[in-house]
């Protein structure tokens, strides 16, 4: 390994905070205000990541009153994962570059690269998109220029300002609220590159590696339907379903009741059908190669009605025509439903109207079966008198 590789700021914090947090949980009594205040700034900070650095800033799917920004991005500032300008730049690079070695967190390269490695080791990446619209933010900038206390304050101190002032809990507040708190947020955020491109479906497309998944959805705030998110990333929701967990959506959605989101963007849901039907057809077409469908009618031999006539003549078997197309039912002879004599009188003839429903108009059952029995193709046609008038 070489160590001149690693990014000692992002892997001091990384490996530190989980040794603090397990030693503060082995020797340091957890107030229940303050266990319900972490809980509180988990959800706080880590969906200022999901609904401010990820669906607002990096993919414009709606718009927002001033004051909803400068709360997600001291909430984002408080998830200690970089500023905005940098997390923006990174991640317009991942869905521009998705699974490319342009890819940041290319899911390609493994679980561990994808969740964590990418922030540990260093790696030169060329990989240019816009990001205008952040340079231009004086908010945007001064969060950039001043992250490193501002993310320190955000983090632990104001966390432990918090529990001390509210209920004299100063060490709690830090380890719990502000060290411990992170910890569970950096892995469950971390989730999103890595544990969304393995596991779950392919909903809309299987080009890429992210994916549709209800657990991942709740580790990541509702960024578990990430196939959907890929194929429509400028849409607000993850979740098209109402039922579906995606409480950054929900967030959303509340704040446009009072006017602090509005533009609430959404993807037709004509072409999120379209995405659905593909990837339904292309399983459906994956099953079928499973099953035995005969002998393909490109493939199969040319027999004039004589020659089908002179096969029975000279090798016994029992050859009938449907639309064209000669079938063998030699072994099917004695399992016919409507009994064996129904067969025989068809034997060497278009049997065409009787089966389907000049007698009996046969079941998609027997329709797949008789696949299974294809001969040949039937070329110029039979003699009127060779069509039976039933089966």
């Amino acid at each position: 390994m070489r160590f001149d590789n690693i990014i000692w700021p992002n892997a001091i914090v990384l490996a530190a905070t989980p040794v603090i947090s397990l030693i503060s949980f082995a020797t340091v009594p957890l107030q229940t205000e303050t266990f319900w205040f972490s809980v509180f700034y988990y959800f706080f900070t880590g969906m200022g990541v999901t609904t401010g650095y990820h669906r607002y800033w990096s993919h414009r799917s709606y718009e927002a009153s001033r004051i909803w920004q400068i709360i997600c991005l001291a909430a984002c500032t408080g998830a200690m994962q970089g500023s905005c300008k940098w997390w923006v730049h990174g991640h317009r690079i991942h869905h521009r570059f998705t699974d490319t070695d342009k890819d940041p967190y290319n899911a390609n390269r493994g679980f561990f690269w994808s969740h964590i490695g990418w922030l540990i080791f260093k790696e030169e990446n060329t990989a240019k998109v816009d990001i205008s619209d952040l340079v231009s933010d004086p908010i945007i900038r001064f969060q950039d220029k001043y992250y490193e206390p501002l993310a320190v304050f955000m983090a632990f101190i104001f966390p432990a300002i918090v529990a001390g002032l509210a209920w004299d809990d100063w060490v709690g507040g830090l380890l719990f609220a502000g060290v411990a708190r992170l910890v569970f947020l950096h892995h469950s955020t971390f989730c999103i590159n890595s544990l969304a491109h393995y596991y779950g479906d392919h909903t809309f497309d299987d080009k890429r590696t992210p994916r549709d998944n209800f657990i991942t959805a709740l580790i990541t705030f509702g960024e578990g339907y990430h196939n959907f998110h890929h194929e429509f990333p400028g849409d607000y929701r993850n979740a098209i379903k109402f039922y579906q967990y995606d409480p950054t959506k929900w967030l959303i959605w509340l704040g446009s009741l009072v006017g602090l989101t509005y533009n609430l963007k959404v993807f037709p849901t004509n072409e999120i059908e379209k995405g659905k039907i593909y990837m339904r057809e292309k399983k459906i077409q994956a099953m079928k190669k499973k099953l035995d469908y005969g002998v393909a009618l490109e493939e199969l031999p040319s027999l004039t009605f004589a020659e089908v006539k002179s096969k029975i003549a000279e090798s016994g078997r029992q050859l009938l025509i449907i639309s064209d197309i000669v079938y063998d039912v030699t072994k099917f002879m004695d399992d016919h439903p409507g009994g064996k004599g129904f067969l025989k009188v068809s034997i060497g003839r278009d049997v065409t109207v009787s089966f389907n429903g000049g007698v009996y108009d046969h079941a998609n059952a027997a329709r797949n079966l008789m696949q299974s029995m294809r001969y040949a193709r039937l070329i110029g046609g039979v003699p009127t008198s060779a069509k039976a008038e039933e089966m």
